[in-house]
Parts: structure tokens; C-alpha cells; sequence
């Protein structure tokens, strides 16, 4: 199937079976590596990329349904994330940074969604997707912090 995506705000038509997952063919077929392939399943939120700007889990999502929306991978959020992606520096919210790219897919969601998030708001958002590595109360803070609010 000849099939029209808009990732990271650039058209690309690609000879694909429509059955593949958005996640395959953002890694294997774009280059796109942001997106992790993390339980398979849709529950950890490693894979999340943007939608039409709504946080989606990539390795669940057949590409064929998707034709001629448009995708934002990590890679595509530039500037866009730079004070997110610094306040997740500054928290010291990720450790093996394997679940990174799809916190910050999420929290941008949220972020451009509200721009000061309350705690609730935020567990609430971030609920899709799981780190390992347990930094939740900091992820949670780098996003107070991106908003403006007090981190405390």
C-alpha cells in the first residue's frame, strides 16, 4: 500500500504494508530511533510519539490507520522541548534513559495541553507511561519545573 505520513512536519510516501506497527516503521523505515520498542503491548509508554498532537503508543498503532495524519516523534519536537528536556537535566529525572524520549513525548502533550499542570494533572498524564528506574517524583517535578510552577 502506498501510504502518505506527516512525520516531523515533513511528507514522506512510503510502500508499506498497512499492517505494521507505527513504531517499526518510524524506526526501521525513517530512521527515527526516539521511540523505544519497550513491553510490546502498549502499557510502558516507551514508544509514545504525538498524533496529531495527542500522546499515542506507536507500537500498537497499525501505520495503515493512520494515513495522512501527522506524526512527532522526539526527534521532531526541537525547540519545542529544549526547557522540558533541561528541566528533566536539572531534576535529575531519568536514569538509564530508556523510557526518556516518551516521558517527554507525554509531558509535552500535557504541557501544550495546560500550561500549569497541577500534580494531579500531571500523575494523571504521565500515567501511560512507566520508568523502571523509578524517577517518578522527579519526573514529576522537571514538568512543575518546565511550567513555571515551584518545584518543591
Amino acid at each position: 500500500m502506498t501510504l502518505t505520513l506527516d512525520v516531523n512536519g515533513e511528507r514522506h510516501v512510503l510502500e508499506v504494508d498497512p499492517t505494521r506497527r507505527l513504531l517499526g516503521v518510524l524506526r526501521d523505515d525513517l530512521a527515527l530511533t526516539g521511540a523505544k520498542l519497550g513491553c510490546g503491548e502498549g502499557a510502558c509508554g516507551a514508544c509514545a510519539v504525538l498524533l496529531d498532537g495527542v500522546p499515542v503508543v506507536s507500537c500498537l498503532l497499525p501505520v495503515g490507520a493512520i494515513a495522512g495524519r501527522s506524526v512527532t516523534t522526539i526527534e521532531g519536537l526541537g525547540e519545542t522541548a529544549t526547557s522540558l528536556q533541561q528541566a528533566f537535566v536539572t531534576e535529575d529525572a531519568l536514569q538509564c534513559g530508556f523510557c526518556t524520549p516518551g516521558q517527554v513525548v507525554s509531558a509535552t502533550a500535557l504541557l501544550q495541553a495546560t500550561s500549569q499542570p497541577s500534580r494531579d494533572e500531571i500523575r494523571v498524564a504521565m500515567a501511560g507511561n512507566l520508568c523502571r528506574c523509578g524517577a517518578y517524583p522527579k519526573i514529576e517535578r522537571a514538568i512543575l519545573r518546565a511550567s513555571g510552577r515551584a518545584v518543591t
